[in-house]
């Protein structure tokens, strides 16, 4: 399964701030985004997953922090969900 090459995320929490944690789970999510190999009729669930991303980039440019990283992990619940569904 591609989601077996996906990296971790790791960084230290003292020495980043809330946009650059979003931004680094938003680069996260696109990444393992592209290791997707989406079979027929699950689409939908990556193409709204790819939505709360724009949502999360969205709200990161307002500085609204709380909604962008909720979006952000969002999205990554539904490609959760889509890998264990697989």
């Amino acid at each position: 399964m591609a989601f077996e090459k996906a990296k971790p995320q790791s960084f230290d929490r003292e020495k980043k701030t809330d946009k650059e944690r979003i931004e680094s789970d938003i680069t996260q999510f696109e990444d393992n985004v592209a290791l997707l190999s989406v079979p027929k009729g699950y689409e939908h669930v990556v193409e709204l997953a790819k939505m709360y991303c724009k949502d999360t980039k969205f709200f990161l440019d307002k500085k609204d922090y709380v909604t962008a990283f909720g979006c952000i992990n969002y999205a990554h619940g539904l490609i959760d969900a889509f890998r264990i569904k697989k």
